[in-house]
């Protein structure tokens, strides 16, 4: 069956980096569009991050110029590069293959001020 497995979160203080990894299993990945989200205490799931399978990205207003998705298709695996953090990326990050509708366990990140 599908599977996602991401890993990376962590503390970390404003204006720091972190990078995020995301390993699929149970489906061709190189075909599939990956995304990233996160959900922030109280707040609703949103769309971070997406890369299609030709390599496409766009990302969320918020993380714009600070956030690069990216991809490698002989690991399986999507990635989440974030520099500059701020306390307001605070959030559970998960990464999903929006044609399976399946999630991981997702990671957390922690920015403090």
């Amino acid at each position: 069956q599908v599977q996602l497995v991401e890993s990376g979160g962590g503390l970390v203080q404003a204006g720091g980096s972190l990078r995020l990894s995301c390993a699929g299993s149970g489906f061709i990945f190189r075909i599939n569009t990956m995304d990233w989200y996160r959900q922030a205490p109280g707040k609703q799931r949103e769309l971070v991050a997406r890369i299609t399978s030709s390599g496409g990205t766009s990302y969320a207003d918020s993380v714009k110029g600070r956030f690069t998705i990216s991809r490698d298709n002989v690991k399986s695996t999507v990635y989440l590069q974030m520099n500059n953090l701020k306390p307001e990326d605070t959030a559970d990050y998960y990464c999903t293959a929006p044609r399976y509708d399946t999630w991981g366990q997702g990671t957390q990140v922690t920015v403090s001020a």
